[in-house]
């Protein structure tokens, strides 16, 4: 992974954390179930993102240099697999 998507992709999680750890205070801090799932939404839209970022990194990065290097068929079981992954979050 180039190190400015890891980058990016770190930075992200850590927000995505943060929300973890507000959605858990709000729980033990009495706030409407209609905002907590408000948060929870919102964590799993960013996590999502998230996902986006990886499978476009694996397809311009590992599929890319897997096509050029002539492996065309194990590069794309590999990219149907990482969609596979991708499609279940």
């Amino acid at each position: 992974m180039e190190k400015d998507n890891a980058k990016s992709i770190h930075k992200r999680v850590k927000k995505i954390i943060g929300q973890l750890n507000a959605i858990d205070k709000m729980i033990d801090s009495d706030v409407a179930c209609v905002d907590i799932l408000i948060q929870i939404n919102a964590a799993k839209s960013a996590l999502h993102k998230v996902g986006q970022i990886v499978l476009e990194n694996h397809v311009n990065c590992c599929v890319k240099s897997a096509i050029d290097s002539g492996n065309i068929e194990s590069s794309l079981d590999e990219l149907a697999r990482a969609i596979e992954h991708f499609s279940r979050i």
